[in-house]
């Protein structure tokens, strides 16, 4: 190995020793994600794309903003629905600043023992807060439901006020995240703590060609994207990706090196029928 790349590899493992924080079951708050995707993986509207481009930006040249006593932007919240790319946001964010990408494991987190929550959540931040990182809070409605919830008892009331005080007094060198499907339940006061709000819309038509183009980069394609337009809309980033790693598995196990139609319609005709299956259960 190259003494650079060594060297890089060296101070990373030094990152992701000094994040290492556990539960009082010595089970690990959060997993280390390598990242794997860069800005030319992901398709986004122009205004997510600016302001994560922004955020970016304003990491890169922190201390120009502070020597004018201005901060970046370093708390974001993700809505939108599943599948729209939210988790894909964090992880280029992690590769385009070189940042390590750490998401919490709510499995951990999240506790019967009174007051352990909190705990947890503390040291979570308090992690974030000693090493630049990119802390990604998934499913963050599980933590930061709203206290209004008639439903919901006094534990998890006490734990969404530690949130909003962990979210405003994060002053950290990296970057937390959390993303959510279920924007509507989360506490209205935690809105107002973050820097930036992100939404994550379905893919337009152009998104979906756009998409589909990436998606299929390293096989050869012998189809015109465009007519199954009508077929793919209303799917989300995700669907349709699978529809594309499907189809270009099933070519290479019939040796073929060309995306064909129907090979593609085939795997179009497996994702519809997975939708249903999970649109009946739904409902």
């Amino acid at each position: 190995m190259p003494k650079s790349a060594a060297s890089r590899v060296s101070k990373q493992s030094s990152k992701l020793a000094a994040l290492t924080r556990k539960n009082s079951n010595g089970a690990d708050l959060f997993r280390y994600i390598e990242p794997t995707h860069s800005a030319s993986d992901i398709v986004l509207d122009a205004d997510a794309y600016r302001i994560l481009a922004e955020v970016a930006e304003e990491f890169k040249r922190g201390d120009d903003l502070r020597r004018f006593g201005l901060k970046p932007r370093s708390k974001l919240l993700f809505c939108g629905p599943p599948g729209c790319g939210k988790t894909l946001c964090a992880e280029v964010l992690a590769t385009e600043l070189h940042l390590p990408l750490v998401v919490a494991r709510l499995d951990s987190i999240i506790t019967t023992y009174l007051g352990e929550t909190a705990s947890n959540l503390r040291q979570l931040f308090e992690a974030a807060a000693t090493t630049p990182t990119i802390l990604f809070l998934d499913e963050f409605d599980a933590l930061g439901r709203t206290r209004t919830d008639a439903s919901e008892h006094s534990e998890i009331r006490r734990v969404v006020n530690s949130l909003l005080m962990l979210i405003e007094e994060f002053e950290g060198r990296g970057i937390v995240i959390a993303a959510t499907n279920l924007e509507r339940s989360i506490d209205t006061a935690i809105w107002r703590r973050f820097d930036e709000v992100v939404f994550f819309k379905s893919p337009t038509g152009r998104q979906i060609l756009r998409l589909l183009q990436i998606k299929t980069r390293n096989f050869e394609v012998g189809i015109d994207f465009e007519k199954y337009l009508s077929d793919l809309e209303g799917m989300s980033f995700a669907e349709i990706e699978r529809v594309c790693m499907s189809a270009i598995r099933r070519e290479i196990m019939k040796r073929k090196s060309t995306l064909s139609d129907d090979t593609f319609s085939a795997s179009l005709r497996d994702e519809k029928r997975r939708i249903l299956i999970r649109d009946n259960i739904q409902r």
